[in-house]
């Protein structure tokens, strides 16, 4: 039918702009929000479920008092507006009926990094000779600023909070040798691309979501172990990688020292605006005010901490509701977990690896302010659809991840 098709393709799109742009993500998104207003009108998605709207409507109303309550109403309203990416999770609820659709999903989006993952490892490889192509048209971005892999992203912490998403959610599950080769290799290859970005927040996120999937699924403890010992052995060669990890737990490296300075003055500014805080994207404005002396920059836009952050631009009231909302999805997700049978393994795999993404996505958060980054929030906000939207149809579940 007409209608299977451009679902197909504005899925489609809606992948291949989460990989390499955010502005067709963005137009994908807003057809399927058209899609599914039409289908509220005319009774189609009669029995639309909405699960977490509480949270995300006290999250969304605090996001509005705040900016309308700071010092610059209208630039804050505007800041406000990734808010509205919130609405990927309904669109694709209604646009996956079962396990079979959204596997199928999954697996395209992992298809989608995996070839990023490979080209965003060349950028690195072949940097030095990337500069010939500055002044290609629309290879700009691509060939600047790639000692650290960025993909066709502006930044390497949006691949990095992209890539740690997409390798918890597709740890892969063995079945045929043929399937455990492939999805090994994917999986090992954006792994790779993920230590190239030379960001430790996203690697810390990742490990403790592949963690956490070692205990839902005990099946995925074994082969999550010999993965990350390859991936272990992958630091250990590589010089680079290898400092850079060291870093992590090294107390005079400089950026942790910055981030700390940075998460002082937060807090400052949270004391001085308790309730509402000073309003989204007006941290900025604030900061140098309350800038530490030895800070390395004195100008900030956000301090590398997304609960700091929400805390300062929209107060206790908004923190309560961003929290609220995580709760709510993992409880959310838990139950329908309970609900499914042994026999449902392909639902049990998607509920699982949205649960240990989304967690690897808040730990992630705890040193960027990867919430306010639209490719990573956008990602997040579609995994969190899935264990809402499996499990709603059986045909085809044999075949939603192989």
């Amino acid at each position: 039918m007409v209608r299977d098709r451009v679902l197909t393709a504005l899925l489609g799109a809606l992948v291949i702009g989460m990989a390499v742009s955010i502005t067709l993500a963005q137009t994908a998104l807003v057809m399927l929000s058209v899609r599914l207003l039409y289908r509220l009108i005319t009774g189609r998605a009669s029995g639309m479920r909405w699960p977490l709207a509480g949270p995300l409507a006290a999250f969304a109303g605090a996001t509005v008092l705040a900016a309308l309550a700071s010092a610059r109403p209208p630039e804050s309203l505007l800041s406000s507006s990734k808010v509205l990416l919130a609405v990927t999770l309904y669109v694709l609820i209604d646009a996956l009926p079962d396990a079979s659709a959204t596997g199928r999903f999954v697996r395209a989006l992992v298809a989608a990094m995996t070839v990023v993952a490979v080209l965003s490892i060349g950028q690195v490889i072949f940097c030095p000779m990337l500069g010939r192509l500055e002044a290609v048209p629309g290879l700009a971005r691509f060939a600047t600023k790639c000692q650290r892999a960025h993909g066709f992203y502006s930044i390497y912490m949006t691949l990095a909070g992209v890539l740690s998403l997409v390798l918890v959610v597709s740890l892969p599950r063995g079945g045929s040798w043929r399937a455990g080769i492939s999805q090994t290799a994917a999986w090992l290859v954006s792994g790779t691309a993920l230590l190239l970005t030379y960001t430790r927040g996203a690697w810390l996120g990742c490990l403790v979501g592949l963690s956490a999937l070692s205990v839902l699924r005990k099946r995925a403890a074994a082969l999550g172990a010999v993965l990350l010992l390859v991936m272990i052995g992958a630091v250990v060669m590589l010089p680079g990688v290898r400092q850079r990890a060291e870093s992590m737990v090294d107390p005079r490296d400089p950026t942790a020292r910055d981030r700390v300075l940075m998460w002082r003055s937060g807090w400052a500014i949270a004391l001085d605006h308790p309730l509402l805080g000073v309003g989204p994207g007006q941290v900025k404005h604030v900061f140098p005010r309350y800038a530490a002396p030895g800070a390395l920059r004195q100008t900030r836009s956000h301090l590398h901490n997304t609960p700091l952050q929400i805390l300062v631009e929209r107060g206790a009231v908004g923190l309560a509701a961003w929290v609220w909302l995580y709760v709510a999805f993992f409880s959310g997700a838990a139950r329908r977990l309970r609900q499914l049978t042994a026999e449902q393994a392909a639902e049990r795999r998607l509920v699982t690896g949205a649960m240990g993404a989304v967690l690897a996505f808040l730990v992630g958060g705890l040193t960027e302010y990867n919430f306010g980054d639209s490719e990573v929030v956008l990602l997040a906000y579609a995994l969190m659809a899935l264990p809402f939207s499996a499990g709603r149809g059986r045909e085809g579940e044999a075949q939603a991840l192989d």
